[in-house]
């Protein structure tokens, strides 16, 4: 029999609802979805589907993220994560609000060397969170300020969501990467306004200002963690290197700085760190799978462009379609992981955000920003429920203060929305021909 449109999304959509809400992991939910359609529609088999997925496999870039995520894992694991921390305490401790200044200076500085907001939740987090508990800060508000900190690192270049997006789209990386530079400063600057809101109403403690010598003690400390920002993003703006090329180096030096430099890794560290990196790697680009296959079998049956004809039909203009792509966005970050998500809604969104003249990589940082905000948003909020565990607190009691805290960073976002120069201005000024 031949499957309507109608008939393949109901299936489609409905058999992912329920599969999910049966706890059923993302990724295979994806891919179990497709099952019943192909089996009813006689125009697909098996086999097409497997070469769907292999052709999404198919792709150079997509090899940065397991080597990002390595990257992540070996700073990790390779005590970095403590020189930023005592880097960001001499930049930003003596400020009100102390610690939790720290908190978000340091997610800034390990997002540009990561790309990855998890790691940035667990290594900051099982750091600062305990530490702030001690000096007295609300364990609540010290869980929140962790997750919503350490959303920063898929914002701030490198990110390996730029660069799944990159890969999807067709879309330069390292358009994406500069872009991304000015919206991650100002959600920093408006969280740091946030903890600056909280010291004052709670009295949080202040501590000593530095003195100099602790400032370059510090500094030399973090300074050859500091340079990996520098080889990824310098050599793909300069077109010295390819992201993919871009992310071995990243991994290889921090690799030799973990070893050999700073000495903080074993051997036998160094093999949980690739079991670990083995285990994230293989989770996401499974569902980059099985991602691709619903997001095709969407495409056969023309669901994105009923949606594109639905959404031009209103004609909402480029305000109202960005805001309509935020929504649709942080929505579907609540329920489930940015990858995937990016592989469906994003193809889908693709052509509505053209339709409406919105600049590609415009349309590129408000997706990535709102998917970013679900990482602190129940029921997913992978961040937040590992900041949460760290600090031995339920989510439920979390939750005000992650409101709270998220309020001005959604005024970021739609700051970029009513301002898209923002995202523009990095791009256009050092890699002009990717923003024609």
């Amino acid at each position: 029999m031949i499957v309507s449109t109608l008939h393949a999304s109901i299936l489609l959509v409905g058999c992912f609802i329920v599969l999910v809400a049966m706890r059923v992991p993302v990724a295979f939910a994806l891919g179990v979805a497709t099952i019943p359609v192909v089996l009813l529609d006689l125009r697909l088999t098996p086999f097409l589907i497997m070469d769907r997925m292999f052709q999404s496999y198919n792709s150079f870039i997509l090899l940065a993220v397991p080597f990002f995520l390595l990257a992540a894992n070996l700073m990790n694991s390779g005590k970095t994560t403590d020189r930023l921390i005592e880097l960001a305490r001499v930049l930003t401790g003596w400020m009100p609000g102390g610690l939790g200044q720290v908190n978000v200076a340091v997610s800034m500085l390990f997002a540009g060397i990561s790309g990855s907001s998890t790691a940035d939740a667990a290594g900051c987090g099982r750091i600062l969170i305990p530490a702030m508990t001690r000096q007295g800060y609300d364990p609540r508000f010290a869980v929140a300020i962790t997750a919503c900190s350490s959303v920063m690192g898929v914002i701030i270049p490198p990110s390996i969501l730029m660069v799944v997006w990159g890969g999807v789209m067709s879309i330069s990386v390292g358009a994406l990467f500069l872009a991304g530079a000015i919206p991650g400063f100002l959600i920093a600057a408006a969280l740091m306004a946030t903890v600056y809101g909280y010291a004052k109403v709670y009295d949080y403690p202040i501590a000593i200002r530095p003195t100099w010598a602790e400032f370059w003690h510090a500094l030399k400390g973090a300074g050859l963690a500091l340079l990996t920002p520098v080889f990824v993003i310098g050599g793909i703006v300069g077109g010295i290197v390819t992201p993919t090329e871009s992310a071995i180096i990243a991994a290889f030096y921090s690799f030799i700085l973990g070893f050999f430099v700073y000495r903080t890794i074993s051997p036998k560290e160094l093999v949980e760190v690739l079991y670990d990196t083995g285990r994230f790697a293989s989770i996401s680009l499974f569902a980059i799978g099985t991602a691709s296959v619903f997001g095709w079998m969407l495409s056969f049956y023309n669901v994105p462009r009923l949606i594109v004809d639905t959404l031009t039909a209103y004609q909402f203009g480029v305000f109202g379609t960005s805001l309509v792509i935020a929504a649709l966005f942080l929505l579907f970050g609540l329920f489930i992981d940015a990858i995937p998500t990016i592989i469906i809604l994003g193809t889908v969104l693709y052509p509505v955000a053209s339709a409406a003249g919105i600049h590609p990589i415009v349309f590129a940082i408000i997706g990535i920003v709102s998917l970013a905000f679900g990482l602190v948003t129940p029921p997913y909020g992978l961040c937040l429920l590992i900041s949460a565990a760290i600090g031995r607190l339920n989510v439920v009691h979390v939750l005000r203060d992650v409101i709270i805290i998220l309020i001005p960073m959604l005024l970021i976002l739609l700051l970029l929305i009513l301002v898209p120069e923002i995202v523009l201005w990095l791009p256009r000024l050092l890699m002009p021909k990717s923003v024609l």
